[in-house]
C-alpha cells in the first residue's frame, strides 16, 4: 500500500453480504452519490453518474462485466472504468476496499 493510503478518509458504506456478485446499488458517501458494484466478488466504486450527460448509473443495467448507462447507452467496463463504446469515456472510480468484518469502505477526498 503506498504512503498516501494512510491519508485517505474511508467511509464505512455498506455490507458486502448485501451486495451479491453481479449486483450494484447506489450510495450517499458525504453527499457524493456513489456506486457500488460487485462484479464476481470484486466491489468497485464509481461516481453515479454517466459521464455524457450526468445521468444516475444505478438505473443501468449490468452484465458480464459491463455497465450500460440506461439513457444513451454508454457502455463501461466495470473493472477499470474505461468506456466500451464511446471507448473515449471515462468514470470517476474511487478507492474502496472491504474490511475483515465484511464491511465495504470508499474515499471520496
Amino acid at each position: 500500500m503506498s504512503d498516501s493510503s494512510t491519508t485517505q478518509t474511508w467511509h464505512q458504506v455498506f455490507s458486502y453480504d448485501d451486495l451479491w456478485e453481479g449486483e450494484m446499488t447506489a450510495v450517499d458517501v458525504q453527499g457524493k452519490k456513489v456506486l457500488l458494484i460487485n462484479n464476481d466478488g470484486d466491489v468497485h466504486a464509481y461516481q453515479d453518474r454517466c459521464p455524457h450527460q450526468n445521468w444516475p448509473l444505478h438505473n443501468g443495467d449490468f452484465s458480464n462485466g459491463v455497465l450500460t448507462c440506461v439513457q444513451h447507452l454508454w457502455q463501461f467496463d466495470v473493472t477499470t472504468g474505461k468506456g466500451v463504446n464511446p471507448s473515449t469515456c471515462q468514470l470517476l472510480k474511487y478507492p474502496c476496499k472491504v474490511d475483515g468484518d465484511g464491511h465495504i469502505h470508499v474515499c471520496v477526498e
